[in-house]
């Protein structure tokens, strides 16, 4: 996700780039990337939640200060959410 939108310099530079390097742990690997649909974007986000319950008001706090709006982690904010910040998925190129 780009937590300061469609103009944060790291996503800029990736879109510039067609070649991104990822790392991830110690795995590293040219990669390409996409821009999640709405749908898909909002289920990423859910379950990024399901899976980090014991950081959800840490994340909620930080998202809300991100978009200038109380974030509460309903669907409607999740769709509101990903409208506003894009989230991107990254995959190794073959």
């Amino acid at each position: 996700m780009s937590g300061f939108g469609r103009d944060s310099d790291w996503l800029r530079n990736i879109e510039a780039n067609p070649n991104p390097e990822v790392s991830i742990g110690s795995r590293h690997f040219v990669a390409s990337y996409r821009f999640l649909g709405e749908d898909e974007a909002a289920a990423v986000v859910k379950g990024y939640e399901r899976r980090n319950r014991f950081m959800a008001p840490i994340v909620r706090l930080v998202l809300s200060r991100l978009l200038g709006w109380r974030y509460r982690g309903t669907e409607e904010d999740r769709r509101r959410l990903v409208e506003q910040l894009p989230v991107i998925g990254f995959y190794p190129r073959s």
